[in-house]
């Protein structure tokens, strides 16, 4: 294939945008990075919901089914933002691994309790990555990715609390 034909069918993908051509190159980076991570972290959760088991099964089982709904949530509207600053997303389940952050567990295996803190972990991990995509944002004038990234940043806080709080022993 020709330069001038891949110069042609890449520019179709184009989105135009007033934000230039590095913003477009380095917050699509970031987001694409961020989807991998959100789409890894949707699929443990779902994967430690299904896995779920003990005396607090119900609780539990419910709390990861409402959490792996709103990181699910979450996909489109970075895929979508991508698109609208002018860069292409993720195409593959294998360009998801290449990206994510997010660690795997393919465990037998894994106590409630542990489950509840690697999510806790990830999601506290997960909200690090974020301020940091909201830095680059700032830098490059897009407030409109930086508001989305301030909300998802308060969901996932809130997620980290209640995983916090499951997990946490009190004294009595």
């Amino acid at each position: 294939m020709s330069n001038d034909v891949t110069a042609r069918k890449k520019a179709a993908l184009a989105t135009p945008t007033d934000l230039g051509e590095n913003a477009t190159k380095d917050l699509s980076g970031g987001l694409n990075i961020l989807l991998a991570d959100v789409a890894a972290l949707y699929w443990k959760t779902k994967n430690f919901h299904w896995h779920m088991s003990g005396p607090n099964f119900r609780d539990y089982h419910l709390l990861l089914d409402e959490q792996a709904t709103e990181i699910d949530a979450m996909t489109d509207v970075i895929a979508e933002r991508v698109r609208k600053l002018g860069g292409t997303t993720l195409r593959s389940i294998g360009h998801i691994s290449r990206l994510q952050r997010v660690l795997d567990n393919d465990a037998d295996y894994v106590t409630p309790l542990d489950m509840l803190a690697e999510l806790r972990d990830d999601n506290k991990q997960l909200c690090v990555h974020m301020r940091i995509l909201h830095e680059l944002c700032d830098e490059h004038g897009d407030i409109a990715t930086a508001s989305l990234i301030e909300n998802w940043i308060d969901q996932t806080e809130k997620r980290v609390w209640f995983l916090f709080e499951t997990t946490r022993r009190t004294e009595g």
